[in-house]
């Protein structure tokens, strides 16, 4: 259950719904929000907390202090369309480029 928990932030994060610097709601009310224990909750905050999503501050509860991956390649995505289009290089030659080197 404490994956369902993670998994939960994780998409809210790739989304855009939580960026960096929100926080996250207490472990009660999530834990009421999904019908399990505090400690589910907790579990799943700590394993995002290991991942570096998030940092759990005593007495001030969880907040987004990284990027899920789904958001962090969407960014970089954008970022190579960027450079490819300022070296001249069209998305189907980027596309091109791309299935050549997978």
């Amino acid at each position: 259950m404490h994956e369902r928990v993670a998994a939960a932030v994780r998409r809210a994060v790739a989304s855009g719904e939580l960026v960096r610097g929100s926080r996250l709601p207490t472990a009660r009310e999530l834990a009421d929000r999904f019908g399990v224990n505090t400690n589910t909750v907790l579990r799943g905050y700590r394993q995002l907390s290991g991942e570096g999503l998030i940092e759990l501050r005593r007495g001030r509860g969880a907040v987004v202090v990284g990027e899920a991956d789904l958001a962090r390649l969407n960014r970089l995505v954008d970022e190579l369309l960027a450079e490819a289009a300022r070296v001249g290089m069209s998305r189907g030659e980027l596309v091109a480029l791309l299935t050549r080197r997978s």
